[in-house]
């Protein structure tokens, strides 16, 4: 995987961001304002949805959540509950929070859920975090 960082300029109501490669020792551009992913500011829809998954994440098990499932293709809410070390209930609680918010999916068998994140969100929630 390749070394990239992303450099933030914040001033006078334009946040000018750049990736580059550090690894391939590609500094960082000077100049120029508001990259192409930021000429247009969010839709509505889109801040509701990223405000209600960032709201969903808040909380510190729902986050730790997030990144247990996130991380995984796929885990059980059996394997959450040591993990977290929580009970069903609270597990089914912060699970239900974040399968509302768009974050993760569920598939119901027998007794138990499993979880995956949701591709779509994931990728809102990146794209989101690197520009």
């Amino acid at each position: 995987m390749a070394n990239v960082s992303t450099d933030v300029n914040v001033s006078e109501n334009c946040v000018n961001t750049t990736q580059h490669n550090v690894a391939a020792g590609n500094p960082p551009e000077d100049g120029g304002c508001c990259g192409p992913s930021l000429l247009e500011p969010l839709s509505r829809a889109a801040s509701v949805d990223l405000a209600t998954a960032f709201a969903a994440l808040g909380d510190p098990i729902r986050l730790r959540l997030y990144s247990l499932v996130a991380s995984a293709d796929e885990i059980c809410s059996c394997e959450l509950m040591p993990l977290l070390e929580r009970s069903q209930p609270t597990v089914s609680h912060h699970t239900k929070a974040l399968a509302d918010a768009g974050l993760i999916t569920g598939e119901k068998r027998g007794r138990w859920v499993y979880w995956r994140a949701e591709p779509a969100a994931r990728q809102a929630l990146r794209h989101a975090l690197a520009d």
